[in-house]
């Protein structure tokens, strides 16, 4: 996983990886072409309004210190349709999205729904509670392989792939918890979630693999409309 001085990349939720990021902030993005669907003004204007909203709830919820929300566009055109939320050095929350991710939207709810939902992840602390579930599986898998006799290089690997198993039991929650906020962050800053879901119905389905990263879209737009419901929407 690269790692950038000024970035500090989450386990599992920076997932972009083809080539090197060259990131801009939102406020200063322009497409260069007519195959965005959603105008770079209309996106400087989605992240003011979800980071605005983004800010309240994590102040709101005081599960992290840090909600100040930098939206930066990563101009690699290299890189595929992503979105992922990660820290800067002095911890504060970063949301970037490639051209990719955002020509592939069809409108501005969609583009606000992922933008909610990362924002989500900084608010309920996913990054840390990653970080803690990691150290923990290292250390039980560390413990099982003193008991087999494994030292070096190959209790390296027990400790690397234990934390890699402590990640994974509790990424499809999270991803779950931050559709559930996502959709509250999205509502909240004047956007439809139950339009911006929409989106998942252009994405493979994972279906429900052990280990996987995410869970099924069902469960996803499920757990959208029990929430836009509670919130009033209809669709």
């Amino acid at each position: 996983m690269r790692r950038l001085t000024f970035l500090v990349f989450p386990l599992t939720l920076a997932a972009c990886s083809a080539g090197a990021l060259r990131v801009q902030p939102a406020a200063e993005w322009s497409q260069s072409s007519e195959e965005f669907q959603v105008e770079a003004p209309a996106f400087q204007q989605i992240s003011r309004a979800v980071g605005k909203e983004a800010r309240a709830e994590c102040q709101r919820q005081a599960r992290v210190r840090n909600c100040d929300f930098t939206i930066l566009v990563d101009l690699n055109p290299r890189a595929p349709a992503n979105a992922f939320q990660t820290l800067d050095d002095e911890g504060q929350p970063v949301i970037i999205f490639t051209r990719a991710m955002i020509q592939s939207a069809q409108n501005a709810d969609e583009l606000a729904f992922v933008m909610g939902h990362e924002a989500a992840h900084h608010v309920l602390g996913h990054i840390a509670r990653q970080a803690e579930s990691a150290q923990e599986g290292a250390a039980i898998f560390n413990d099982l392989g003193k008991l087999n006799g494994e030292t070096g290089k190959e209790l390296e690997r027990s400790q690397k792939l234990g934390a890699e198993v402590g990640v994974q039991m509790n990424v499809k929650a999270f991803e779950l918890e931050a559709d559930q906020l996502g959709t509250i962050i999205t509502h909240n800053a004047g956007y439809d979630p139950l339009i911006g879901a929409k989106y998942f119905d252009r994405l493979p389905d994972p279906g429900d693999q052990f280990l996987g990263t995410h869970p099924p879209n069902a469960e996803r737009v499920d757990i959208v409309q029990k929430t836009a419901k509670q919130l009033g929407l209809t669709q």
